[in-house]
Order: C-alpha cells, then structure tokens, then sequence
C-alpha cells in the first residue's frame, strides 16, 4: 500500500466545508472519501436527541488486533462571527503568508488533517504486516452541546466490543509555540444557576414584602469568601467565578420578589461535581430561606498520571520541535472528558492563539511537524524496539 495522504491538502479540503455546529457541510464524507482507500473501514454515526439537532459522526478504523490506537477529534467549527471582520474567506482556505487560513484551521481540521496524513504514512511503510489498530472518532458535534457526539461513539464502540487501548486528542493545546503543552488531564466544570425567593413590595415599607436580596448576597459571600483548595501536583487551584446577577427590577420604589444568580467553578480531582453539590447546599442552607438550586456538570476532572504514554509523546515532540514541553491540566473542558472512563488518554495539537477568532491560521510548518509527530508516535506506540534510542 503506497498512497499517502498530504496534510496540507485535506485541512484545506476540510475547511471548505461550511461545517458550523451542528452542520456537516461534507467535511465527515471529505475525510471518509481519503481513509477508504487506505483501508480503514468506516462507520458513520448519527445521533438524536430530544431539544438537540441530529448529529453525524465518524469512527473509522484500520485493522483489527491489539493494542488499539486512537486519534480524537472534531469537524465542527463555531460561526465565523461578522465576514467582513476577515481579511479572507472564513471558509476559502486562502494560503498566505506561510500559513493556511480559514475558520477550523487550528481548532481542530488542520489536526484531524494530520490525523490521516501520519496514518497513511504509518501505513504504507507496515500495512501489510501490521497486527494492530489504528482508528479516527471524529464528532460534529464538540463544539455545540457535545450530546451527540463523542460520548454516544463511545457507548456504541463498548456495544460493538470496540476496545480502545490509547486515545490522543487532538485539540489545540499550545499557547505559542508548538510544542510547548501536552494536556495530561482537564478540570470539571460545574454551572450552577441560584434563584432566592421572597415577596415583592414598596420599598417604603419592607416590613409587608421579604427582599430576596439580602440573602442572595449572604449566600454569594458565603461561596466566594473562602477558597475552594490550593491545587495539587498537576492542577491548579479550583475556582469560582460568579457571570450573572440579576433580579430583572427597573423601578426603584419595588423590592423584587426574585432574585437569581449564575455561576461557574472549574475545579481539580480534590472535588466532584457531587461534593461540590453538597458544599453549595451547606453554604445555602447556612443562610436559610427559600431557594432552589440548578447544576450541570459538564465533565468531570480527571488526570492521566505521567506514563508510557505521555513519555512517548513528550519525546518526540522535543525531538521534531527541539521544545520539552509541558504536561499540563489548565484550560477548560474537551471530549477528551468522555474519553478518559474508557482508555487512557492525553491532548496534543496546534497552537490555539487564533482558535475561534477572525483570520483563524495555521503555520504551514507546524501542520507539517505535527504530522511528524502524529507519525512518530505510531512508530513509537507499534514498534517501540524499533525506534528505541
């Protein structure tokens, strides 16, 4: 097998793909078109649920023994924002100045692009002796809601007794450079939505209404006077940010009768977003009076300890970037969350200073070394003696 697939190509390919959440626009049926003929043999996945849009999704897979290999990704891109804000086509693929723009380019087509192109490498130089599996689960669906996407890929590869052994995300995970961050694991998230309630009046005479508002800031206090922890080895402090007070009240002469609050605390493995849950109440309920209390929890933190893994990817980004780079768990939440309860693993990709804005690029050196990388650690992954020292 001797076809190879350029990364420069396909991301552009991708990126013409108006592919905005939840829309495919082609990009799952461009990436399908070029893995088939590889011999990957693929599965398009479509997922509903009710108060969401239908999502299409792609798992893709070359071979079928162990260990089984994973690249995980996304082909959704969030809107472009105002078009005339671009100095080029948000969906043009436009190739100036040594780098390739357009919306999706770094977050995260330009990665799903070197995806394919490592593999195809990988594969033409071992495919006929190759016992293992390579695989692709790339969702429509990271960038909206994340309900039809990768965690039902998931449950549908445990259904089918598709085992993963080692997943690697490809988000952009460098600030700068690349090669500077490989994520090790991420923070939960938790939102909470706080609504205190009284009994309206005349502010004139607040002894025949019961003003919510008092209690709200001494539940709010009680929330942000403290600090949650002091981090860990690999996490930073968990924190608590407060993005929404307001009691909907124009006039001044009227205590409201509602008062609601919103909230947001990203948080490390000393919490869960259950422990949490009983900590929000016991500082509520320390107030006292009536509230109700709404949570979501968007993921939970997790952490893959330094290993193998990490060391093999460590390694070879230092070797193709001359960068050691950093094992880190900061930011915020990816599907790498879902991820994490069926194999181990980790986050490595492009730099993410343009991800989601206008005039989103890509170096085109940096997608040529990450499909370096990318291939080297199949190497490394499949045939550790070969490549050791």
């Amino acid at each position: 097998m001797n076809t190879t697939l350029e990364a420069l190509d396909l991301a552009r390919a991708l990126i013409r793909c108006n592919s905005v959440t939840p829309a495919d626009g082609g990009a799952l049926s461009t990436l399908q078109g070029v893995l088939e003929p590889l011999g990957f043999v693929c599965h398009r996945l479509k997922f509903s649920q009710d108060g969401t849009a239908d999502v299409d999704n792609l798992y893709a897979r070359f071979g079928t023994g162990a260990p089984h290999f994973c690249f995980a990704g996304h082909s959704d891109v969030v809107p472009v924002g105002s078009v005339d804000s671009w100095t080029t086509e948000p969906f043009g693929a436009e190739l100036r100045d040594d780098a390739l723009y357009g919306r999706g380019a770094s977050d995260m087509k330009g990665a799903v692009a070197c995806f394919a192109s490592a593999a195809s490498r990988f594969i033409a130089r071992h495919g006929d002796g190759f016992t293992g599996s390579i695989s692709m689960l790339i969702t429509g669906d990271e960038e909206g809601p994340a309900v039809n996407g990768t965690s039902k890929m998931l449950s549908w590869l445990a259904d089918h007794d598709e085992k993963l052994d080692s997943c690697l995300v490809g988000e952009p995970t460098n600030p700068t450079r690349l090669g500077e961050m490989v994520k090790i694991g991420r923070r939960g998230s938790l939102s909470g939505k706080l609504t205190v309630t009284g009994i309206q009046g005349h502010s004139a005479y607040p002894h025949l209404a019961d003003n919510p508002l008092p209690r709200m800031i001494a539940m709010l206090s009680a929330i942000t006077s403290e600090t949650l922890d002091d981090g860990t080895d690999h996490f930073q402090p968990s924190n608590l940010q407060l993005t929404s007070i307001d009691v909907g009240n124009e006039a001044t002469n009227i205590t409201p009768g509602e008062a609601r609050a919103a909230f947001n605390i990203r948080f490390n493995d000393l919490h869960t977003g259950e422990s949490l849950h009983q900590w929000l109440r016991e500082k509520f309920d320390g107030v006292g009076g009536e509230y109700t209390l709404d949570l979501h929890v968007s993921g939970e933190a997790f952490l893959t300890p330094p290993g193998d893994f990490s060391t093999l990817l460590a390694g070879v980004i230092e070797k193709i970037t001359g960068v050691q780079p950093e094992l880190s768990t900061s930011g915020g939440t990816s599907d790498a969350r879902f991820i994490k309860d069926y194999c181990p693993v980790v986050e490595f990709g492009l730099v993410g200073q343009t991800m989601h804005k206008t005039d989103e690029r890509v170096e085109l050196k940096d997608l040529a070394d990450l499909t370096k990388i990318y291939e080297a650690v199949l190497e490394g992954y499949f045939r550790p003696d070969a490549t050791a020292g």
